[in-house]
């Protein structure tokens, strides 16, 4: 049976490697916007610009594999409590009773987030 786990906290706080090792024990996909702007050679190339369009890529292919019944794995900030709904509610329609992580270790930045970036993203956060 398909399963969702969202992957939540601020950059550097180690989304990335939770998720990828709970994909491989679980034997789920893990997926997150910022696979969007990795290009073909592998490079990560942001452009804040493409944001909203990585975020639906992202929920796309969440409901792809879910559909497909595929457990997944999603690692985004999600700050507020609504970036999180449009999964929550993907979840309820597919009868997944989803699970919500917290990440709050501190690692290193590997996409070069702002300092001013990730504080603005600490006063935000919605526990």
């Amino acid at each position: 049976m398909a399963s969702l786990i969202l992957v939540r906290g601020l950059p550097g706080s180690g989304k990335s490697t939770t998720a990828t090792k709970l994909a491989q024990t679980r034997g789920a996909i893990h997926i997150e916007a910022d696979q969007f702007f990795v290009d073909q050679k592998g490079d990560y190339c942001f452009d804040a610009s493409q944001l909203p369009e990585a975020h639906a890529w992202c929920l796309a292919q969440t409901k792809r594999a879910l559909e497909q019944g595929q457990s997944v794995i999603v690692a985004n900030t999600f700050v507020q409590h609504w970036e999180m709904q449009p999964y929550l509610d993907l979840a309820n329609a597919l009868g997944i009773e989803p699970e919500v992580r917290v990440c709050r270790g501190q690692y290193q930045n590997i996409h070069g987030v702002p300092q001013a970036t990730i504080a603005l993203m600490r006063e935000n956060w919605q526990d």
